[in-house]
């Protein structure tokens, strides 16, 4: 690696500094040439939660340049202090100051994968209450996904309607890439129009071609049940759904549907496509969470920079005990040394 790879520290009181600790302890393969984005005294604090007692402690070493992440021995997690240093803060409690380092976690390490300092970011679970509770800048964001756009949008000078982001979650069985991200439900149904439709297969077609190396199978789950039945549980499908797809068809795209929600994942999983796009959050996470988190990630496409996280939230209610389990952060750090490859 020339350029390191950073990883944000997440919400203080939540399992991401555990599980960054139990993956440089487990995998100093993996976690080679990475550093973490955060806090000293929370990733001390995380090490010694999963430390034995009357074993020898996982060393935490404060580095001053991400470059020094790339000559740190195995198993010692050199961290960058990109935040205010925080006192221990309550395991697993909401609080706007944990919101507010998490967000100054991920806004430092985010401007510096702009600027070409870090090769990739990967970000662990924040709280989205948190998050709101630390007030301005950071309530104006649902979460990573909206936060990483803004920032990518100022960086380049753009509206932020000019940098289209979309998630995409995978596992090794089955991805699948949503129509919108986090809104109400009311509001997801009204965004599947056929700009955003299209606009989403468009994304998912140039991401995946790249990652793939191929052209990838894209399938087009309905809004409706059984894809609204020619119109009988709705026209969204026929008004909407088709005519994006035949749009994106005649640019190349192998764009199929739309096809019924509740079986199109199962074909997608037996191989018969390579990424599924749903129409809206509930509608694709639930089928990839289902198969199991800890081997799923998620991945923002469209953005000019490298960005992964685990497919899970912050466990407040294990947060503190060592318990949690650092799969999906491992596969997550796998993805972007692919990535950014």
């Amino acid at each position: 690696m020339t350029r390191p790879i950073a990883i944000t520290l997440g919400d203080p009181v939540g399992i991401g500094p555990e599980i960054i600790a139990k993956a440089f302890r487990d995998a100093p393969q993996e976690t080679s040439g990475c550093f973490v984005a955060g806090d000293v005294a929370t990733l001390r604090r995380a090490a010694a939660c999963i430390t034995a007692s009357g074993a020898v402690g996982l060393p935490v070493a404060e580095i001053e340049a991400p470059a020094e992440a790339l000559v740190m021995p195995p198993r010692c997690i050199p961290v960058l202090q990109v935040t205010a240093p925080l006192p221990p803060l309550p395991w697993g409690r909401i609080s706007a100051q944990a919101g507010r380092a998490a967000g100054d976690c991920v806004f430092w390490a985010a401007r510096a994968a702009l600027r070409g300092e870090v090769a990739a970011l990967v970000t662990a679970p924040l709280h989205k209450e948190a998050l709101a509770a630390a007030g301005a800048p950071y309530d104006a964001f649902p979460g990573h996904t909206e936060l990483l756009q803004a920032e990518a949008a100022a960086h380049l000078g753009r509206p932020v309607t000019e940098v289209p982001v979309r998630m995409m979650l995978a596992n090794d069985e089955l991805r699948t890439v949503l129509v919108s991200i986090h809104v109400a439900l009311r509001e997801a149904i009204e965004a599947v129009t056929l700009p955003n439709v299209l606009q989403t297969l468009e994304i998912t077609h140039q991401a995946l071609s790249a990652a793939l190396r191929s052209a990838p199978r894209i399938a087009v789950a309905g809004l409706n049940p059984h894809a609204g039945e020619g119109g009988r549980f709705g026209r969204e499908e026929l008004d909407i759904i088709a005519p994006a797809i035949q749009a994106a068809v005649a640019r190349g795209i192998d764009a199929r549907g739309p096809l019924a929600p509740d079986t199109v994942f199962m074909r997608a999983r037996r191989g018969e496509f390579d990424v599924v796009v749903a129409m809206y959050h509930d509608q694709g996470l639930i089928p990839v969470k289902y198969l199991g988190v800890d081997k799923g990630i998620n991945v923002t496409l469209g953005l000019p920079l490298v960005r992964t996280s685990p497919d899970h939230g912050t466990a407040f209610d294990i947060a503190g005990t060592g318990r949690a389990d650092a799969a999906s952060l491992l596969e997550a750090i796998r993805a972007a040394r692919r990535l950014s490859a």
